[in-house]
């Protein structure tokens, strides 16, 4: 990660890729546009990202730099699968998340 240069758009801090002066993460903006969402919506779901600005140089960073970035994803995944490895959810919270998933599923149609 250290080999790749940060713009005025993107910061590299603590391990990882965050939109410049914020604690959002490349991650975030990465998953946001997988969702379907246009670089416009994702600013007003984020706003804390401050600017359109700062989202489309966060999305050109992240096309800039593929190889580099698809490792960054990998390892995040990676911690993530650790850390819920060792911290799993109780059952019980599992079972309230399911049963209001299924709510939310029967409500919808």
């Amino acid at each position: 990660m250290e080999s790749v240069l940060a713009n005025e758009f993107v910061e590299v801090r603590n391990g990882g890729y965050y939109v410049a002066g914020t604690r959002i993460g490349l991650d975030v903006v990465y998953h946001s546009l997988k969702r379907g969402r246009s670089a416009e919506a994702t600013f007003e779901a984020f706003p804390l990202m401050g600017s359109l600005s700062k989202v489309c140089g966060a999305i050109e960073f992240i096309n800039a730099n593929p190889q580099e970035f698809q490792a960054y994803l990998e390892e995040q995944e990676r911690r993530y699968q650790e850390f819920t490895r060792l911290h799993p959810l109780p059952a019980e919270l599992i079972e309230r998340f399911e049963h209001g998933q299924r709510e939310l599923l029967d409500n919808s149609g």
